[in-house]
């Protein structure tokens, strides 16, 4: 039953061969089973999900059910949820309880889908690897003494092992993608203002972005279709109509110009990763695709820009959970002062306050034009790349991470190292332009992904793509031996 993609489920639900109810105790019963060798879920809400289902079932009698209705998913624990406790896996936020429901999560649950939980992730979204969490590790299901990506590593760990059919991510500079490739999944980072912010819990607000974690292009068209669309609430929400992403999927591809940046495949690339990516471009030309090589010249300034610009924006967004509104606060203040600093110092964990302090620095007076104000300059050279890119190729592609899925604590003593892990993925963020990863095969056993990046609201033609070459290989469909 785990095995099934969404359009399977939805039929087995309408048909009425299984209930709601019956297929949540079949998701719970498996995180219950798996989710201590994981750590995938910081809460599992069995109560809520039993009587959603409950309520799904009911809309099955009487015929109202949607395409969608009855079937469970999960939700990063960055997006509120009403009366259930969204962490950011902090401890700053241990206790909270959220008085409403974020836009993604009342859009998914108006759709009837059935929320099991809220995964782990990296503290505040900060983090590559998902080793961050105040709530330890998450365990990559391909090799538990592997990280699984971030900072969405709970979604995938959650999704690659079966633990729910599709789960919601969020993406700042790869936390959707990266972790897909880690994962062997299909990761969807929408256009910037495609999905509204408006109740996920904010890290740098000109890079965040939520998208859908799913097994295949298919399964994550049908969450993006809900989870789209225009928003009043969120101020950096586009105002424009959301096609159906299920519609061209099985367009053809003949005649698709598909370019590969030669910054992509440079040094720093693992070899094994590069032939992997290299069999999956063959496919798309098998396809009647044509390919040719270009230039992203601005590549390397995204890595030291993203990491002036995110920076600056937690710096400021976080500066809001000092211990007096809401947040952790620590015991018997002195003053003021000393409830501020003791809270916040408790509170937060080492990147985070890392990551504050080089936005603090960057911000501060005599130095925003020298950092802020230059990085953004870079962002724009990093923008028109694309958009010159674009001019003669439909999609771009290339590896999604330089590596496979690394070791539990290689790299946590080496932030630069980590920052790194990244390098593919960033650039897009900081354009604001739409990219997925996809499983594209192994390298040393372990899964790797090809990303596709597409031009502003392109995201169909990057189904679409994804789609058909899902339908000539079978990676996608590869599941953890210990999980099947």
């Amino acid at each position: 039953m785990h095995n099934k993609t969404l359009s399977e489920l939805s039929a087995l639900l309408h048909n009425g061969d299984i209930t709601s109810v019956e297929l949540t105790k079949h998701f719970l019963n498996r995180i219950k089973t798996h989710n201590g060798n994981l750590n995938a879920f910081i809460s599992i809400t069995e109560e809520s999900a039993l009587a959603q289902a409950a309520a799904a079932d009911k809309q099955f009698a009487e015929k109202t059910a949607g395409k969608l209705t009855g079937i469970p998913m999960a939700h990063k624990d960055i997006f509120c949820t009403k009366g259930v406790r969204t962490s950011c896996a902090s401890k700053m936020l241990d206790k909270f309880i959220a008085p409403y429901d974020a836009t993604v999560v009342e859009k998914i649950a108006a759709s009837g889908m059935v929320m099991l939980g809220k995964t782990n992730m990296d503290e505040f979204a900060m983090g590559s690897s998902n080793e961050t969490s105040f709530y330890g590790p998450v365990k990559n299901p391909w090799d538990i003494e592997r990280v699984p990506g971030g900072s969405s590593g709970g979604s995938a760990a959650a999704v690659a092992a079966r633990l729910t059919p599709v789960a919601t991510g969020t993406d700042t500079g790869g936390s959707i993608r990266q972790p897909s490739s880690l994962c062997n999944l299909t990761g969807l980072k929408p256009t910037y203002g495609r999905v509204s912010r408006y109740g996920m819990i904010a890290f740098a607000s000109s890079l965040d972005q939520a998208g859908p974690m799913a097994a295949n292009a298919e399964d994550a068209a049908l969450l993006l279709n809900v989870m789209s669309g225009f928003d009043e609430r969120d101020s950096t929400s586009v105002e424009r109509d959301v096609p159906d992403y299920t519609a061209n999927l099985n367009d053809s591809l003949e005649g698709l110009r598909i370019g590969l940046p030669k910054e992509y495949f440079g040094e720093g690339l693992s070899p094994e990763v590069a032939v992997t990516i290299e069999a999956a471009i063959k496919e798309f030309e098998k396809l009647g695709a044509t390919v040719k090589e270009i230039s992203l010249p601005n590549t390397a300034l995204a890595i030291p820009t993203y990491y002036v610009v995110a920076p600056a924006e937690c710096s400021s967004n976080l500066s809001r959970m000092d211990g007096v509104r809401f947040g952790h606060r620590c015991d018997d203040p002195k003053d003021l002062l000393d409830l501020y600093q003791r809270s916040r110092g408790e509170g937060f964990g080492d990147e985070v306050k890392r990551r504050i302090m080089i936005g603090t620095y960057a911000l501060s007076a005599g130095y925003y034009d020298a950092y802020y104000l230059k990085a953004q300059k870079c962002r724009r050279l990093i923008s028109d790349d694309f958009q010159q890119a674009f001019e003669e190729v439909d999609v771009i592609m290339g590896p999604t991470a330089p590596t496979t899925a690394f070791k539990l604590g290689d790299k946590t003593d080496d932030p630069v190292a980590m920052y790194l892990a990244d390098i593919y993925t960033i650039n897009t963020n900081l354009a604001g332009l739409p990219g997925m990863s996809v499983p594209a095969g192994f390298a040393g056993g372990l899964p790797a992904g090809l990303q596709i990046i597409g031009n502003y609201f392109d995201e169909a033609r990057l189904l679409n793509v994804a789609h058909r070459y899902q339908q000539v290989t079978d990676w996608h469909k590869q599941i953890p031996t210990a999980f099947q």
